[in-house]
């Protein structure tokens, strides 16, 4: 990743994490650390790209999509699989196909990587990002997800 996709995906995803409501409603338990976690995570994926990475969408030269990507290993397939995090469209972009091109990219480009799932979450509220991940495949979990800070 250059300095420019770097200052671009920091663009981009702080500010899902300023202003996205459904983060916002989470961030307390996250540990949210602010832009300075933030660019301590892209620092991280550009040393060990191995864990994972973040994926950009562009509208000619401008940012409008990233999602970051981490990998782990999954006891119940027995492989490597995607955790799939922090997906966002610039809202002027949204209801573009935006979205839809990220996520169909993406699982061309994990597919190559013989990573065999993809793993996100959604918040309990946010049926639109619900019915969008369902119109590509994902599958409801009857789980909910926790978080630990250390």
């Amino acid at each position: 990743m250059t300095k420019e996709l770097l200052s671009d995906a920091f663009g981009l995803l702080s500010e899902f994490l300023k202003e996205d409501e459904y983060y916002l409603d989470s961030s307390s338990a996250y540990g949210d650390g602010g832009n300075d976690a933030l660019q301590s995570a892209l620092e991280l994926f550009l040393q060990h790209p191995e864990i994972g990475f973040v994926w950009l969408a562009y509208d000619d030269t401008k940012p409008v999509g990233v999602c970051v990507v981490c990998f782990a290993i999954s006891t119940s397939i027995g492989a490597i699989v995607a955790k799939l995090d922090d997906v966002f469209v610039t809202k002027n972009m949204q209801n573009q196909k935006v979205g839809s091109t990220l996520i169909t990219s993406l699982k061309e480009e994990l597919r190559l990587l013989n990573i065999r799932r993809i793993d996100t979450s959604v918040h309990l509220h946010n049926n639109a990002a619900r019915r969008f991940y369902e119109k590509h495949d994902f599958l409801r979990l009857n789980e909910e997800r926790l978080s630990c800070q250390l």
